[in-house]
């Protein structure tokens, strides 16, 4: 995606399909309309992509689907705003707009070797999903994988199909959890930020990788230092501000550093050193 390509020109892709995730979460997956664009086609576990809907606008999604698997590219989508409504009202056939790329990555090769911990509520188990898949896929390069994944509900949980395969793995442990008691629910409630610190993980030689709610990922950096995990193993991403994707209209910045350029991807050492934008 390099060369004379005009970066804020968007690639035609066409929605080969459409998969309802929860009452107000939709993922799709697409195609680059040009199939030499679709072959040649590189990303990184963690970068981003800015959907349009022609006519209406555009936003930024994580490609959630991983880099091991290139037959399409999955983004999901939470409908809350113009851009994100007219997404659900997208149908399998229909064409958008792709700009990516876009952003960085998670460190995965900072991570071989280690422990890894992923902690995520609600939609922010798409950004991790593409990892989760990734280290699956290169399973022998990483130790021990836990998810600890929680929503409001049990209808709310992304990714059904998946999480009844990772808790069926011998090689992952995952831990759901809903906010509060629910009809036919047997597995753990609270939330997610107390059951991190019921779990009490270990911080030796493991990297915590977090994202969901502002909230949530509020009190689960404040359990992560009680646990005495060092920032600079902890990860997380910062996806809500982005608007051009390339560092040019400045609505992202925190200080010198542009959210969709910079990141979204920051170990909590560096945002730390970053000036609060209160």
């Amino acid at each position: 995606m390099t060369g004379n390509h005009n970066p804020y020109l968007p690639e035609l892709a066409t929605v080969i399909k459409v998969i309802d995730e929860t009452p107000n979460i939709k993922s799709f997956q697409v195609v680059f309309n040009d199939a030499e664009k679709m072959k040649n086609f590189t990303f990184e576990p963690g970068q981003v992509g800015q959907l349009s809907v022609f006519g209406v606008g555009e936003s930024t999604f994580v490609i959630n689907s991983p880099p091991t698997r290139m037959d399409y590219l999955q983004f999901s989508v939470m409908k809350a705003g113009e851009v994100t409504t007219a997404l659900h009202g997208i149908y399998e056939g229909d064409v958008i707009g792709v700009r990516a790329p876009l952003g960085n990555w998670f460190p995965y090769d900072f991570m071989k070797g280690k422990n890894i911990l992923f902690i995520g509520g609600g939609i922010g188990l798409a950004p991790l999903r593409t990892l989760i898949l990734y280290m699956l896929d290169n399973r022998a390069d990483y130790k021990d994988i836990t998810i600890i994944y929680g929503s409001r509900t049990p209808p709310d949980l992304c990714y059904k199909d998946e999480l009844k395969e990772w808790e069926e793995r011998p090689d992952v442990n995952l831990i759901l959890t809903v906010d509060n008691e629910f009809p036919g629910w047997e597995k753990r409630t609270g939330f997610v930020p107390t059951v991190l610190r019921e779990e009490a993980p270990k911080p030796d030689n493991t990297i915590a990788i977090t994202c969901g709610p502002p909230i949530m990922i509020k009190f689960v950096l404040e359990g992560l230092a009680d646990l005495k995990f060092p920032e600079e193993n902890i990860i997380t991403t910062l996806e809500a501000r982005m608007k051009c994707g390339i560092g040019l209209c400045g609505r992202c910045n925190l200080g010198h550093k542009y959210i969709c350029k910079d990141g979204p991807v920051f170990s909590l050492k560096q945002l730390k050193e970053l000036p609060s934008d209160e």
